[in-house]
């Protein structure tokens, strides 16, 4: 192949979609780490476990069918080509062939933001949902719930048509995993205990403040892929635009949380805090192109706000949802697929879009709402279908037992901490032992004889 500008150029594109998708695969950890810190000590293998297994699940679910009912040639509503794809050409997406980006980095690219909308939904089921029903749901939503409304909106459908704008996902990613997360937490219950007799909440604490703080890093971080990575090209303009709205936007939302948690409590709730972060992430995901560096702090402010008064209320719909899943995605989804309509300014960003507050009228906002209201109709329909079938196969909920001792004993056979005390019956052994673990049981086996 001649080395060209337009080849280098094509290269170049490609390598910054790939580097960007990682940091986005990356994102699986930080959901793993807040929804395992959030989380009781005794489940944590279980959540550990969801958020790993969703990556391989929707890996195979999304190159089988996914992709094609996304981004292949069919109508407005549903792509009908590319499935199993080989992925070294685009002759099956049309939709995909003015970009000179690799088919096999943008199916990876899409597929990472897949798995999130699918992560987003262990948060909201942890603590109580089976394992199997978790990635029965998950091979069906990667494989045909998401990918339709993708199509709707990034595969050249109705939406896009229309006009309506979500350049990253708060809505393709966030809101649905926010809606198939609030039916699933219908549909099984609250965890036992969360209420008492007269339906009033209870906390159930969280059980490590530090793999919070740690998922919360690595999620912030991953939105630097997440937004400016869907630009699909290496523009150093728009992607340098649109890290610094993305950043903005987080900033903000942790301000406002921090400081509405302070007014309630008189306490700096850290926890809070974090889900605050993440919701001015959430809610600039969709307008980070459009909005001026002004507009994204009053984007991101009201997704604090948000998030924190739709958690209690959440909470005393008895919606149970341990991780504040549904307030930071669903919530901050709907509201930064708003924001478009609302602080779009085309003279003032990198983007098309010219909203309500600058003069672009109610169009743009009413092509917002049509959009969040079709997403949403068809999204809460047809998870309820689908988790309906998964309850009368395998079934939703864990027996009360495995509840009560912990799915991580229960389903996974083992601890996720190995406690101090757990050899408190037997005399220490020297340092150069421990190092050598055959010697352990013989020496436990050797004491406990000795004890009958």
């Amino acid at each position: 192949m001649e080395l060209t500008l337009d080849v280098l150029k094509n290269n170049l594109d490609t390598t910054w979609v790939l580097l960007t998708g990682c940091l986005v695969f990356f994102m699986n950890a930080g959901f793993a780490c807040i929804e395992a810190g959030f989380c009781r000590a005794k489940n944590l293998v279980h959540v550990l476990a969801m958020n790993y297994i969703i990556i391989a699940c929707t890996s195979m679910a999304f190159w089988a069918f996914g992709f094609g009912i996304m981004f292949g040639n069919g109508n407005g509503f549903i792509g009908m080509t590319g499935f199993f794809p080989n992925l070294l050409d685009k002759s099956a997406f049309t939709v995909l062939q003015g970009s000179g980006v690799a088919v096999s980095a943008l199916f990876f690219f899409q597929m990472v933001f897949a798995d999130t909308a699918g992560t987003i939904l262990s948060g909201v089921v942890a603590e109580r949902m089976k394992f199997s029903a978790y990635l029965l749901f998950a091979a069906i939503m990667g494989s045909v719930l998401y990918p339709v409304t993708g199509h709707w909106i990034w595969g050249g459908g109705w939406l896009s048509v229309m006009g309506f704008h979500d350049f990253a996902g708060s809505t393709v990613v966030h809101s649905i995993g926010g809606w198939v997360g609030l039916t699933g937490a219908l549909m099984v219950g609250a965890r036992m205990g969360k209420y008492d007799e007269q339906g009033r909440p209870r906390a159930i604490r969280a059980h490590n403040a530090g793999l919070i703080a740690l998922g919360g890093f690595i999620l912030w971080l991953g939105w630097f892929g997440f937004n400016p990575g869907s630009t699909l090209a290496a523009d150093g303009r728009s992607i340098g635009y649109i890290f610094m709205t993305t950043n903005m936007a987080g900033a903000a939302g942790t301000f406002s949380t921090l400081f509405m948690a302070w007014l309630y409590s008189r306490k700096i709730d850290f926890h809070m805090c974090i889900n605050g972060t993440l919701a001015g992430l959430v809610a600039i995901t969709a307008p980070c192109d459009t909005v001026s560096i002004a507009g994204a702090v009053g984007i991101g402010t009201i997704a604090g706000v948000l998030t924190y008064y739709t958690g209690f209320m959440f909470e005393r719909a008895h919606i149970d949802d341990p991780v504040g899943a549904l307030s930071v995605h669903l919530v901050n989804g709907i509201w930064g697929t708003m924001a478009v309509g609302i602080f779009g300014t085309a003279a003032g960003s990198v983007g098309p879009v010219t909203g309500l507050l600058y003069g672009g009228g109610f169009a743009p906002l009413g092509i917002q709402l049509v959009g969040i209201a079709a997403v949403g109709a068809y999204t809460v329909v047809g998870s309820l279908i689908v988790w309906s079938a998964v309850k009368m196969t395998v079934g939703l909920r864990v027996s009360p037992l495995a509840e009560l001792e912990g799915l991580d004993e229960h389903d996974h056979g083992y601890p996720g901490y190995m406690m101090d005390d757990d050899l408190s019956d037997f005399a220490p052994l020297p340092a150069s032992d421990y190092m050598m673990p055959s010697k352990v049981p013989a020496f436990a086996e050797k004491q406990l004889l000795a004890k009958k």
